[in-house]
């Protein structure tokens, strides 16, 4: 079938294109034409008054819970959850059941979503059953296609367990992530601890909890001189540890969550079960520094952290639930709402993140594999229950007025487009 998208404005820097409208005619998922008003017969003309392009966006950090949570999430669901967020690409952590910790395992998650709307990268357990205690077998892993390697939402704690998996990942070229939680620190907490948990009557976790464990993960990653992403930093004070590492030459990468830019501390005073994350929900001081990083880009890229919640794991006393957020479908608008610069937004989604991870970059030239997303970066939209497409809704976004709205996907010979 043939495609043509009218007037888009390409956002893909480097290209000769980008930052002008063009014409793209796309052929059996291939881009046949790029230039200005075509005119070939198309199957389906797409338009927008504001339209924009891109490559396809990746998330590097989403739970698809499936094997195991079935009634959170599952592939087909997460795939919709991801399409509707304009994602062409998700990286998916390990903590399923059983965990991602071999290579068959590896495998069976890459083979389901073959032929899908989206690319699905799983993320190889660091250690057997993410239990901490041994290392997997990163090399099987890693034959199998992992591109990275995590436990995932259990933060490594064992300094030599993280010194051996940093060790052993150099000759691959491999990336380990890490979640910053000291939980020798954090067990007994359920929000950051301050004022505001004193005032609400909630045991607090310190922020010292995710610095101790970014400092400490720094020094290994000096020792080892090998490859390290921190995920989900929320404080002011981590992002300054990162950028020091940086400076000094390390591979050290980071990325942040949508919701710590939006939410802080204060906001748990409703009890709001959807914002219980880990890290938890910091200071405005720190959100607005996670705001600030990531404009300059001292933070490089965007994690969704997207984990889908049943209802159970939510509808119950703010100590009882489980922490995370159902989040893919808001990504966009979420961050686009603060940003005042499209190109370093776009970059985040894009090529800063699959360089990172060694991910094939796609192109927006004739002849090549159409893996695009197409946007609305102006309009403002009421983020409601019925835009969510994952099995489960536990998105502390519904009900907030958000700008930028994803128009489609076209990925893999699919097209997605919103009617």
């Amino acid at each position: 079938m043939k495609f043509l998208i009218k007037n888009a404005r390409i956002l893909a820097q480097g290209n000769n294109f980008d930052g002008q409208k063009k014409d793209i005619l796309i052929s059996d998922g291939i881009i046949e034409k790029i230039s200005d008003n075509i005119t070939d017969i198309a199957d389906e003309v797409i338009t927008n008054d504001n339209l924009h392009i891109s490559i396809g966006w990746i998330d590097i950090y989403s739970n698809f819970s499936d094997p195991g949570d079935e009634q959170r999430e599952t592939i087909e669901t997460g795939v919709a959850a991801a399409v509707a967020g304009g994602f062409t690409d998700v990286m998916l952590v390990p903590n399923t059941k059983p965990a991602i910790s071999t290579k068959s395992q590896v495998e069976n998650i890459t083979r389901r979503a073959i032929g899908s709307a989206v690319n699905i990268h799983p993320i190889g357990a660091v250690s057997k059953e993410i239990k901490g205690k041994e290392l997997a077998e990163m090399y099987d892993l890693h034959a199998g296609g992992a591109k990275a390697f995590s436990d995932g939402e259990v933060a490594i704690q064992d300094p030599g367990l993280l010194l051996k998996a940093l060790q052993y990942i150099i000759p691959i070229n491999g990336t380990i992530i890490q979640v910053p939680d000291d939980k020798s620190i954090s067990a007994n907490g359920f929000m950051n601890e301050g004022i505001t948990s004193t005032r609400i009557g909630l045991s607090g976790k310190p922020a010292m909890a995710e610095e101790i464990m970014i400092a400490r993960d720094i020094e290994l990653l000096r020792y080892t001189n090998s490859k390290l992403h921190i995920t989900g930093v929320s404080t002011a004070k981590g992002v300054s540890l990162i950028a020091q590492a940086k400076k000094e030459g390390l591979q050290i990468s980071c990325s942040a969550t949508p919701y710590h830019c939006h939410f802080s501390e204060e906001d748990l005073e409703g009890y709001d079960s959807n914002l219980k994350v880990n890290p938890p929900l910091r200071t405005l001081a720190d959100v607005k520094a996670i705001r600030e990083a990531l404009k300059n880009e001292e933070i490089d890229c965007i994690a969704s952290h997207h984990t889908p919640m049943h209802i159970d794991d939510k509808m119950c006393d703010f100590e009882n639930a489980l922490s995370g957020m159902e989040g893919l479908e808001t990504v966009f608008s979420a961050m686009n709402t603060f940003y005042t610069d499209k190109n370093t937004l776009i970059n985040q989604l894009t090529t800063t993140p699959r360089k990172i991870f060694g991910i094939e970059i796609p192109k927006i030239e004739e002849g090549s594999n159409a893996c695009l997303t197409l946007f609305d970066p102006d309009c403002e939209i009421l983020i409601n229950k019925n835009m969510i497409r994952s099995r489960s809704h536990n998105n502390a976004f519904i009900g907030k007025k958000l700008k930028g709205r994803v128009i489609g996907t076209i990925n893999n010979n699919k097209v997605n487009i919103a009617r």
